[in-house]
């Protein structure tokens, strides 16, 4: 999650470390906040694999600030790793908004759709956060309200995401 992350943040535009730390604060910090401890050494390793360089720059009153930088192979990685996502990009809901988040680098509206369309298949599969005898529950089973609650909220943000990759896809399809 966090490779695909910066890749697709340093696709935009080169940044500082913590211009970079700020945006992905924006995207998954209220999920899964993202510590220096984490996001400096995930940067080492792509710097090693030769996908993102750090150039030097004059401070203008502090000491110099490092940049990061996309190489083409960092480019390269991540239009694959967004025309063939991993499984749980697809079905984890915070790495598919990751994902969503940087899809747009991809230009070929086929290769776009083709990822929506897995979603949307993962989407169109029966699933409930509680199952009886290997049988997905509703939320009309459960007197619970906070169960039944969790299963209505899960049904109506799904209902909204399949109509708009629905929609998605009939205008990348229309391209």
């Amino acid at each position: 999650m966090l490779k695909l992350a910066i890749l697709g943040f340093l696709y935009d535009r080169p940044l500082h470390g913590y211009e970079l730390r700020r945006h992905l604060a924006a995207l998954t910090g209220h999920v899964r906040p993202i510590s220096d401890g984490t996001l400096y050494p995930a940067i080492k390793r792509l710097e090693a694999d030769g996908l993102l360089v750090r150039e030097t720059e004059p401070g203008s009153a502090a000491a110099p600030r490092h940049t990061l930088h996309l190489t083409e192979a960092g480019r390269t990685a991540l239009l694959d790793r967004l025309r063939e996502p991993e499984p749980l990009d697809i079905s984890d809901g915070n790495r598919w908004f990751i994902l969503l988040a940087s899809l747009r680098h991809l230009d070929d509206p086929a290769a776009q759709a083709a990822v929506l369309r897995r979603r949307l298949a993962f989407l169109s599969e029966p699933a409930s956060f509680f199952y009886e005898d290997d049988r997905p529950r509703t939320a009309e089973e459960f007197t619970d309200p906070f169960r039944s609650g969790m299963l209505l909220i899960a049904r109506a943000t799904t209902g909204t995401e399949v109509d708009w990759l629905r929609t998605t896809l009939a205008e990348l399809d229309g391209r």
